[in-house]
This record gives C-alpha cells, sequence and structure tokens, in this order.
C-alpha cells in the first residue's frame, strides 16, 4: 500500500513529482494525483488545496479511491511558538483548529462529537519524520537569506494550529497563542490544512504525519515572506526530508 504526500502548493511539491518513476497521472474529485515510486517505495502525490475543506476532501479521496496506508504532510507555516524562526521545522506532535468554537454548546476549540481538542498524530510516523527533519536540517544548511549572525535553523515537535485564515499581522497571533496557551494549549506554529487531515485520518484510523517548514513569523511581514519563501526553498525541504523519511521508512 501507498504513502500519500500532500502539500497544499504546487510549489512545495514540484521536485517531488519531477523525482516520481513510472509517474502515472489521474484526475479525481477535480484534483490531480500522481502515482508512482519514490526511493523504492510506492506513493501517491497529490496538492491538498488551500483550506480544511479542500483538505479534508482531497484526503478522503486519498483514502478511498487510492487506500493509501498512511498520509505524509509537507509545507509551510507561520511561526508563532517563542524560539521558532524563519527557516526552522515543526514536527507536529498534534492538532488543533484555532477557529473552532461551538460555545457555548461545546467548549471552546473541542471538535463536537470527538470531545477532545486535539488531534495527535501517529507517534512512530511522526518520530520518523521528525528524524529526517534532523538530519536534513544539520546536513544541508540551506541559506534562506538571513543575516550572517543568524542562528542555525532549528528542529522542534509539538502543537500545530489549523484554521481558515491565513494570519498575518503580528496582534492577531499574539492573540491566537495568548488565547490557546491560557488553556493550556502551547502552539508552535499555525497553518491552514493540516487539522482537517489529521480528522480525516483519525475517522478512518489511518495514521498520519506532518512537517511545516517556518515560512513567516505569522505577523505584518507574512505576506511578502510567505511568497518567497514558497517561491525559493519550500521545495528542496519537501525533497531532502520526503526522502529521508522514505528511506527510513
Amino acid at each position: 500500500m501507498a504513502t500519500a504526500i500532500l502539500s497544499a502548493l504546487p510549489e512545495e511539491q514540484a521536485g517531488l513529482v519531477q523525482a516520481l518513476q513510472q509517474a502515472r497521472r489521474s484526475v479525481h474529485a477535480g484534483r490531480m494525483f500522481w502515482q508512482g515510486t519514490l526511493h523504492g517505495h510506492g506513493v501517491v502525490l497529490a496538492l491538498s488545496g488551500i483550506g480544511k475543506v479542500a483538505a479534508a476532501t482531497t484526503a478522503t479521496a486519498l483514502i478511498e479511491r487510492f487506500g493509501v496506508a498512511r498520509i505524509v504532510f509537507t509545507g509551510v507555516a507561520g511561526g508563532v511558538g517563542a524560539g521558532v524562526r524563519v527557516g526552522d521545522v515543526v514536527v507536529a506532535s498534534d492538532y488543533v483548529q484555532h477557529d473552532m468554537d461551538a460555545s457555548p454548546l461545546f467548549p471552546r476549540w473541542e471538535l463536537p462529537g470527538y470531545a477532545r481538542t486535539r488531534l495527535a498524530c501517529d507517534g512512530p510516523l511522526s518520530a520518523l519524520l521528525l528524524e529526517a527533519a534532523r538530519a536534513c536540517v544539520e546536513r544541508e544548511g540551506f541559506d534562506f537569506g538571513q543575516k550572517a549572525d543568524a542562528p542555525p535553523a532549528r528542529v522542534h515537535q509539538g502543537l500545530m494550529a489549523s484554521g481558515d485564515r491565513f494570519v498575518s499581522a503580528a496582534r492577531d497571533a499574539q492573540a491566537l497563542r495568548d488565547a490557546l496557551a491560557a488553556a493550556g494549549h502551547e502552539v508552535l506554529a499555525v497553518e491552514m490544512e493540516g487539522a482537517a487531515v489529521a480528522q480525516v485520518c483519525a475517522d478512518y484510523g489511518l495514521p498520519f504525519a506532518a512537517m511545516r517548514t517556518i515560512s513567516d513569523r505569522a505577523d505584518d511581514e507574512a505576506h511578502g515572506d510567505f511568497a518567497r519563501f514558497v517561491a525559493t526553498v519550500a521545495s528542496r525541504y519537501a525533497d531532502h526530508i520526503v526522502g529521508g523519511f522514505l528511506k527510513m521508512l
């Protein structure tokens, strides 16, 4: 059974598509899927689309139509945790939907019908992804245009938050981080798809893991940082980390 590799944007997956062996393209549910082999493993590459609904649709298609054994998400995110800088990598331990609010029927952020706020990623799969990310960052040392005295990139593991909103103002990022932290949820990074895929995988009992390269600090510079970062480095991170992960699988 194949491993699904999901990304939100084409630039985040371009190198993987080019490296795919015995590639076969198909279209389903308005989405393009690439099947083939990478590093000796059967894979299905797909773009999730942007936002939780689009990502949930793609994840469901991967499970129902292609029968994948596991889903791995790679892409970019805004860093909101202390010490999480541009160029760092965050591997998710679990996810929260920062825009979920069914109060007063349910506590804020709790998923109705699930009796929980967080969705855990698969432990063994995440451990492999974490190892691959650390090896990549230590070995490659990609230049992201930082200042000469900038500290080297780091790899983190922890809670990620997803929501249907591109967080691009410092006050909004601070408010999001503070509100979740007050409830015991220390978020490292924010993006728009991962929690939806985690929920679909939980429903189907499928292993899920995710890593995100920090493209910006989810602040007033996020728009410019994001566009430049995705265009220049996201694909290289995906190539190296996903490649290392598959070799260990």
